[in-house]
């Protein structure tokens, strides 16, 4: 059994070296005020003035300086069966775990950062990017209070099948697959949203709608 090493009983921030923007940082420490910076994401860390309670990986890329801040708090991760952001979401505990700082960049990172987030979708993982916050659609559905024309994205990782309410194209009863059918720019009719998948399939909303991203993963 992999041992922990952050348990919190509050939402953490995992932080990655992939580009991280002030506006993603500040909405994130909106949600949560424990910050684990994964091999070069403690640089964003230094950067921001966040002191990390933790930093995690095989620690090839972060800076000396960092580390030179930080020797009480590095935890060297030396396998190369599994990326920076699968070592550290292994070693980590919390109700919530969001993820910035994994997307953008290498398209084969970001590829794995999705295989990753489809093997876990059993946690609650919230994923940031400069424009969308993504999660996994949890067993037993969602729902989400969104405002009319807001883009509501789904895409399978696998074969599936969503039943919907509350969006301008209903997709329930549609099959899903990767190579196949998906509905990445539906929309919310205004009010709420719910969606229940067999399978797994990613959600992806604006980044200004997080706070409902937040409470449907919290319900």
């Amino acid at each position: 059994m992999t041992k922990l090493i952050v348990s919190k009983n509050e939402p953490i921030v995992l932080v990655g070296g992939a580009d991280v923007g002030p506006l993603e940082m500040r909405l994130c420490q909106a949600q949560a005020t424990v910050f684990v910076g994964v091999d070069a994401g403690a640089d964003h860390l230094t950067r921001a003035g966040i002191k990390p309670l933790a930093i995690i990986g095989d620690l090839d890329s972060v800076s000396d300086q960092t580390k030179a801040q930080n020797t009480d708090r590095l935890h060297r991760i030396l396998e190369q069966d599994t990326v920076d952001f699968e070592k550290a979401l292994m070693r980590v505990k919390a109700p919530i775990v969001y993820a910035l700082g994994f997307w953008g960049g290498r398209v084969d990172h970001s590829l794995a950062v999705l295989n990753v987030l489809g093997r876990y979708r059993d946690r609650r993982i919230v994923l940031i990017g400069p424009k969308d916050a993504t999660i996994v659609v949890p067993s037993g559905g969602l729902a989400m209070d969104l405002p009319p024309d807001t883009r509501v994205s789904l895409m399978p990782l696998g074969p599936a099948q969503v039943k919907s309410t509350g969006l301008k194209w209903d997709v329930s009863g549609l099959d899903f697959a990767p190579l196949g059918q998906a509905s990445p720019s539906n929309a919310a009719l205004g009010g709420v949203v719910t969606l229940d998948a067999q399978g797994v399939v990613l959600l992806s909303v604006p980044l200004d709608q997080m706070d409902q991203i937040r409470v449907a993963v919290s319900t």
